[in-house]
This record gives C-alpha cells, structure tokens and sequence, in this order.
C-alpha cells in the first residue's frame, strides 16, 4: 500500500535534515512579509515596474510610509529597482518571494471566499500564550 501523499514540500522530511539555515532564511523572508502595506506593494508590482507615484494611487498610505517600505523591501532583495530621470521605478527582484506572497494570500482568499467555514474567516488567529517559539 502506498504511504499516505505530503501535504507539501513544507511537511517534507529532507528539509528536517538540512540545516537551521533553511528555516531560519523562511522566518526572516515571513518577518519581512508580515507587514500588509509590503505584501500590497509587492501584489501591485507583479504585473509590472511602477513608480512611487503608481504605487501610491493604489495603495491607501503615505509617501514617507511607502519610501520607508519599499526601500525595506529593495535592501532585502525583494524589489529592484531603475532611475529614469527624476523617476524610480520599481519592480519585483526575487519571484520566490512574490511567488510565497501569491501562495498565501491567495490561500487565504480561498478560505474567506470558499467553503463558509467559520475558521477560515477573518485573520488567522493564535492560541492564547503562543509565543513563537
């Protein structure tokens, strides 16, 4: 009889053996995910490169906010960017993140706007006392 099938790459118990470096690499790249206005931007930038100004008609913030976001998002080799001009433009840098940021919230969607389940509904919530660690 054939062993029950993985739920994913996730479950998989060669990434066990491999080093803490694999963890400890997806931990940062959900740390730096985990704010919304960042998993907006990098949403709005998977079609293609917009400027600040793009980016600001679709995304609710303030100038210095999404300065301050995106230049996070650049450092960490998510975004890349180019000057033409006066202008910055910028687009997405490293697909597995924007791959990850697509995988989730497109999860998540499916769980508000499928079955009616009561649990999928609303943020993900914790137990009491969880810590992360």
């Amino acid at each position: 009889m054939d062993p029950e099938p993985r739920a994913g790459a996730a479950c998989d118990p060669s990434i066990a053996e491999q080093s803490d470096q694999v963890f400890s690499s997806a931990a940062e790249l959900f740390r730096l995910l985990a704010t919304p206005i960042r998993l907006k931007i990098i949403s709005a930038l998977c079609q293609q490169e917009k400027n600040v100004s793009q980016l600001l008609a679709e995304i609710d913030t303030t100038q210095p906010n999404m300065s301050q976001h995106l230049s996070t998002l650049y450092r960490a080799g998510v975004l890349a960017r180019r000057r033409d001009a006066t202008q910055i433009y910028y687009r997405i840098g490293d697909e597995r993140a924007a791959g990850l940021c697509r995988a989730v919230c497109t999860q998540i969607a499916l769980g508000i706007d499928g079955d009616g389940d009561d649990r999928a509904q609303g943020p993900i919530r914790l137990r009491r006392g969880y810590n992360g660690d």
